[in-house]
């Protein structure tokens, strides 16, 4: 820029550079954060919208099952997961409810990627059950 280091350094001073710069990255750092919310409500709304899609589809589907051609296996799995989505709407933080799980854990001392396993196996086996993924592809 051809300009002295000491004159900088006073226009630095005499314009608040410092402070200006400072303020602008807060600025940022809210308008980044605000999007953010956003973001995290609308995905909310929509994985609400699936969800509740998804449900009606099982529901029927739980409807038109007849408890007679269920084996005991499939009985006791229907039972556990109606009584951890019980435990959940009731605890959702996992704290006032015994886990039905053998482990001992409370619902919420599972780690991400316990969940993300759980959940994994989970969907296979609701897409075996229901006849979307091969029986091999289930192991």
């Amino acid at each position: 820029m051809n300009k002295s280091r000491a004159l900088i350094a006073r226009w630095s001073s005499a314009h608040a550079w410092v402070l200006r710069a400072q303020a602008w990255d807060r600025e940022q750092d809210r308008v980044f954060l605000a999007e953010q919310a956003d973001a995290r409500r609308a995905a909310a709304r929509r994985h609400v919208k699936i969800s509740q899609a998804f449900l009606g589809k099982v529901v029927a589907r739980l409807q038109s099952l007849d408890p007679r051609e269920l084996s005991p296996d499939q009985l006791l799995r229907y039972f556990q997961v109606a009584a951890d989505m019980e435990r959940k709407v009731l605890a959702p933080d996992g704290t006032t409810l015994p886990d039905a799980d053998s482990t001992g854990l409370q619902a919420g001392e599972m780690t991400d990627e316990e969940r993300r396993t759980r959940m994994e196996q989970l969907r296979r086996e609701l897409e075996r059950r229901i006849g979307t993924l091969p029986e091999e592809e289930s192991s």
